[in-house]
């Protein structure tokens, strides 16, 4: 009599998805699983300390006041949030191209004087590039019609970015980040 054919992926999915949690929820049915171990031992039963210790460290998010801090920069420089704020579907496109401009020069201005940036790539947008096996993906977003494993070749559509600097002013204390811009009254 032949052997059963192997569990096709979705039906294992399913098992392994309802084996998880049985196997956390139910002690005695963990230690039966735990008996089809090929060497029939129980795994190790880890100590707080071991298991912290092989977690990997993932830094923590950036504190919400950092990016507040950023576009605070960006309103204060080149009145940002105003344009964006702003219903600039009546404008023409000479006053729009205008606003532009001065949000443009602004927020240069602010992201020069607290990041230092370079391209993630160097070469020119609309060059042919190869992306090596290994990339990061991260760094590279592969687009279009993607297929097979990498080497990939295409047209580099976007250089990407990346901060290599970036100080942010020590905040004062008691200061609300979420205050981007305080309301102006004229006197």
């Amino acid at each position: 009599m032949p052997p059963d054919p192997p569990l096709a992926f979705f039906p294992r999915l399913a098992l392994a998805w309802a084996a998880f949690f049985r196997i956390l929820f139910d002690g005695l049915f963990a230690r039966e699983v735990a008996k089809l171990r090929p060497s029939g031992e129980l795994p190790p039963i880890p100590t707080a300390r071991a298991s912290m210790a092989s977690l990997p460290t993932i830094p923590p998010p950036a504190p919400v006041d950092t990016a507040l801090q950023l576009l605070g920069l960006f309103q204060r420089e080149g009145r940002f949030v105003d344009f964006l704020e702003q219903d600039i579907a009546t404008f023409s496109d000479a006053d729009v191209g205008a606003a532009a401009r001065v949000v443009h020069e602004g927020c240069r201005k602010a992201l020069r004087a607290h990041a230092r940036v370079e391209p993630v790539r160097t070469e020119e947008e609309g060059t042919r590039v190869t992306v090596p096996a290994g990339f990061e993906p991260g760094e590279v977003k592969l687009s279009g019609n993607v297929t097979g494993a990498p080497p990939f070749t295409g047209v580099l559509r976007h250089r990407g970015w990346r901060a290599v600097d970036f100080q942010l002013p020590i905040a004062i204390a008691d200061h609300d980040a979420a205050v981007l811009a305080p309301a102006e009254v004229e006197l």
